[in-house]
C-alpha cells in the first residue's frame, strides 16, 4: 500500500450567533487528506498554515503508510496515518493510544467574553442541549455578575469553569472574587486565575478559596512542577497527543484529575482525535474543552456524536468519521 494523494482544505468557518457578533473570525483551520492506492482515507486537522506543512505532506507521497512511525509525526499527519492504519487493520484508532478506560468522553459548553445578560441567555442554551458545565472566558469587571445571572438562569446543577487567562492577576484581586463566588455554589475551578510565573500565588489563592485550582499546560515538567509546589487541584492538559499523554501520567501519580484541550476551537476531525485519546487516560474525568459544536456548522458527515454534553468515543476502525464535503467546499478558502 503506497499514500498516492496528499490534500489540503483550507476552513474559513465563523462560530454561531451571538459569539459570532462579538469574535466574528476564530483560528482558519485546515484538514488533511492521505489517499492510498488501496482506497483507504486518513483525516487530519491543521492548526497551523498549510504551507508550513506543505513540504513535511510531500515526503509522504509514495510512501507505506504503515510503515511511517505515526506517533513521531506531527499530529494532524499521525492523526491521518492512524486513521489509515486503524482501517487496514480494522481497529479504532485509540487501541494505538493504550487501554480504553472510557465510552463516553464529558466536554464542557462554552462562552467567549460577553455581557453577563448574554451569557447568561448561552447558559439556558447549553443546559437546554443536555450539558452540565459551562466553560466561560472570565473578566474580573463582570465575573461575580455574570455567575448569579447563570445561577438565577439554571440552578445549581450546572456548574461553571472560569478561565480569566491571568487576568486576575494578582491573588488579592482572585481571592476577592472567590469570596463573592463561593455562595453560589456552581463554579468548579479557577483556571490559570493568577500569573503563571508564580506558583506561589497558585498555592497561596488555594489556601484563600474551596474552588478548585487549575493550571492550563502543555507539557509534563510543569505538571510535575506544581505538584511538588501543591498548587492546583485540576489540570487542563494542551500539546500533541503524545505529550497530553505523558503529562496526564504525572497529573495521575499524584491523584489529579485532568481535561484535555487538545484543539479547543476546533473542527470535528481534531476533536474525534481528542476523543480517541482521552478514552485512553484514566484520570481525564473532567469535561473537555474540544469545541466543534461552537462553529457554524459540522464538517462530518458521520461518526461523532454529541449527546448531553458527551461524545461517544467511534468505534469503527480509524478516527471513525467521515468529511462532509458539501459543508467543507463551502467553507473552503
Amino acid at each position: 500500500m503506497k499514500i498516492s494523494d496528499v490534500e489540503f482544505f483550507v476552513i474559513d468557518m465563523p462560530p454561531f450567533a451571538p459569539m459570532a457578533r462579538i469574535n466574528p473570525k476564530i483560528f482558519t483551520l485546515g484538514i488533511c487528506r492521505l489517499r492510498t492506492d488501496e482506497g483507504l482515507v486518513g483525516l487530519g486537522e491543521i492548526s497551523a498554515p498549510a504551507a508550513d506543512l506543505a513540504h513535511q505532506a510531500a515526503t509522504y507521497q509514495g510512501r507505506d503508510p504503515l510503515a511511517i512511525d505515526a506517533l513521531a509525526e506531527p499530529d494532524p499527519f499521525c492523526c491521518a496515518l492512524l486513521d489509515i492504519a486503524g482501517q487496514a487493520y480494522g481497529i479504532p484508532m485509540h487501541r494505538f493510544f493504550g487501554e480504553k478506560v472510557r465510552d463516553r468522553v464529558p466536554v464542557s459548553y462554552w462562552s467567549c467574553p460577553m455581557e453577563p445578560a448574554e451569557t447568561a441567555a448561552q447558559a439556558e442554551v447549553g443546559a437546554g442541549l443536555g450539558f452540565s458545565n459551562h466553560k466561560l472566558k472570565a473578566r474580573p469587571w463582570n465575573v461575580v455578575e455574570t455567575v448569579r445571572r447563570i445561577h438565577d438562569a439554571v440552578g445549581t446543577d450546572y456548574t461553571v469553569g472560569l478561565d480569566p487567562n491571568q487576568k486576575f492577576r494578582h491573588v488579592h484581586v482572585a481571592a476577592r472574587l472567590a469570596q463573592e463566588l463561593e455562595p453560589f455554589g456552581t463554579v468548579d475551578n479557577f483556571e490559570n486565575p493568577v500569573l503563571k510565573t508564580h506558583l506561589d500565588w497558585f498555592r497561596l489563592l488555594r489556601e484563600k478559596t474551596t474552588i478548585p485550582i487549575a493550571m492550563h499546560t502543555d507539557n509534563a515538567a510543569t505538571v510535575l512542577q506544581a505538584v511538588k509546589a501543591e498548587c492546583i487541584d485540576y489540570v487542563n492538559l494542551s500539546g500533541t497527543a503524545q505529550e497530553v499523554k505523558k503529562a496526564a501520567a504525572v497529573a495521575e501519580a499524584a491523584d489529579i484529575p485532568c481535561w484535555v484541550q487538545l484543539g479547543g476551537l476546533c473542527l470535528g476531525v481534531k476533536a474525534a482525535y481528542s476523543v480517541h485519546v482521552q478514552a485512553t487516560i484514566p484520570n481525564a474525568t473532567l469535561p473537555c474543552d474540544e469545541l466543534p459544536f461552537t462553529r457554524e456548522a459540522d464538517i462530518l458527515q458521520q461518526g461523532l456524536t454529541l449527546e448531553a454534553g458527551h461524545y461517544e468515543v467511534p468505534t469503527k476502525p480509524g478516527l471513525g468519521v467521515t468529511l462532509n464535503m458539501e459543508i467543507v467546499d463551502r467553507y473552503r478558502i
